[in-house]
């Protein structure tokens, strides 16, 4: 099955989502109750059909300003010296002061991206 791709949306009271071909949408406090509450509206939207959706099979998309208020784990200023980017500019991505090129929004992921895979492959003694 493909992916089902779910815009993102920062709100006074947590998050909004919804489904970019589907007329679903939800709300939720926090990122894992969103996702939670989507999977649920589209399992709603498509049970005539018998499709089951999974979280697994959404696909989250995120502008950076989004993703930065979704993920506030992530230190900008940090990842800023890993891509070799300048914090100052970075930040204003974040705000949306700033609106990144195509390379620039590229750059800015694959580092979010190189710090995942090498989370993903931390172990613990």
């Amino acid at each position: 099955m493909k992916k089902i791709e779910i815009i993102i949306e920062r709100t006074k009271t947590g998050y909004s989502a919804y489904a970019l071909r589907y007329p679903v949408f939800t709300t939720g406090k926090n990122s894992e109750e969103l996702k939670r509450n989507i999977a649920e509206a589209l399992n709603l939207y498509f049970h005539k059909s018998g499709k089951t959706i999974m979280v697994s099979d959404l696909k989250i998309v995120l502008d950076i300003p989004q993703f930065f208020s979704f993920y506030k784990i992530i230190n900008a200023k940090a990842l800023a010296e890993k891509i070799g980017m300048n914090q100052s500019l970075l930040s204003q991505y974040i705000s949306g002061n700033k609106k990144p090129s195509s390379v620039q929004t590229k750059r800015i992921l694959n580092g979010i991206q190189q710090v995942g895979k090498e989370l993903a492959s931390i172990r613990f003694l």
